[in-house]
């Protein structure tokens, strides 16, 4: 059967921090409480619709292998789909944490399956003076942020960038970082769900007790070094699409469509579009479906030829193994 785009299933997820208006974003008729992330595109995700409805993204990576995924991700990691995207929604400040690099996560966290961690986030909402943690604010080392954490000074050593719709932040494995409250953000990253938490204002969870914090692999896997710069500059491609982020495990695009776009996917990856304002058609040789704000599509990378027709005008993010 021959691969057509995959719309699937979210999976939603509730947290502690999380707040009560993504659900309203997303046009969900109901939404847990404390919504808090939704899972849009991830291996375990059910394709909702369609002929393949019922199974899940890794299984069709699995049959589909390269035809799926693209000849990239195939050479480098098989039939495993690669990235995984969300939104996420902070009413109250997420832990402060670290994620591990592909080295560390292959061997001290092998038993879990996991690559390690880079991520981007594309801001979509930022309450008036929210701000967003990510680095250090200059170098240090292991022993010197071991003692701050002990002594109750970790914050001062905390690098606050302030945030803006529109913004692009680059978090490469191993830079310290914490989204805060007033945040809302579509976040792009690899497949790995590896989070070392450092600091989390000591809070409890749901039975009462603290919750867990992981200092030593957090220690290990930290850069303590000079410190990447937090936001990205777009550069434009055209007068539709701009790049925000490139690194090894991801590419993403903003394409501001305004008129019909033809375009075709690259047999080298797969492609995911998100729609974060406005609506379009998707239409391919076979069939078009309708995507409006807050939708995710998985293209396969053998679809070939497709266009967006907006609804006046959208706004979507492409993201793409490189």
């Amino acid at each position: 059967m021959a691969l057509s785009p995959l719309i699937l299933e979210r999976k939603l997820d509730s947290r502690l921090w999380g707040g009560d208006t993504l659900g309203d974003w997303l046009g969900l008729p109901s939404a847990p409480a404390h919504l808090a992330e939704s899972w849009q595109v991830y291996e375990h995700n059910r394709v909702a619709e369609g002929p393949f409805a019922g199974r899940t993204l890794a299984d069709l990576a699995q049959e589909h292998g390269a035809a799926l995924l693209g000849t990239r991700p195939f050479a480098r990691g098989g039939a495993d789909f690669p990235l995984l995207a969300k939104f996420i929604d902070a009413a109250d400040h997420l832990s402060v944490q670290v994620h591990p690099d592909d080295a560390y996560a292959h061997t001290v966290e092998a038993a879990s399956g996991f690559h390690g961690k880079t991520e981007a986030w594309y801001i979509l909402r930022a309450a008036p003076g929210a701000d967003l943690i990510h680095g250090l604010t200059r170098p240090t080392n292991r022993e010197e942020f071991a003692a701050a954490l002990h002594d109750g000074t970790l914050m001062e050593l905390m690098r606050r960038s302030p945030a803006h719709a529109g913004d692009t932040v680059f978090v490469p494995a191993g830079t310290i970082h914490a989204i805060n409250a007033g945040i809302m953000l579509f976040e792009i990253q690899q497949k790995s769900d590896l989070t070392y938490r450092v600091y989390d204002y000591d809070r409890r969870d749901a039975y009462g007790q603290l919750r867990e914090l992981h200092v030593e692999r957090a220690l290990d896997v930290s850069n303590f070094g000079e410190q990447p710069p937090a936001l990205v500059a777009p550069t434009p491609i055209d007068d539709v699409r701009t790049l925000l982020v490139e690194c090894a495990y991801f590419a993403m695009e903003r394409w501001d469509v305004r008129a019909p776009l033809p375009a075709s996917t690259d047999l080298g990856s797969f492609e995911i579009l998100t729609v974060i304002d406005g609506a379009a058609e998707l239409a391919w040789p076979e069939g078009t479906r309708n995507l409006t704000r807050g939708e995710s599509v998985v293209l396969p990378a053998a679809l070939g030829m497709y266009q967006l027709n907006p609804e006046g005008a959208a706004t979507l993010l492409r993201c793409t193994v490189p």
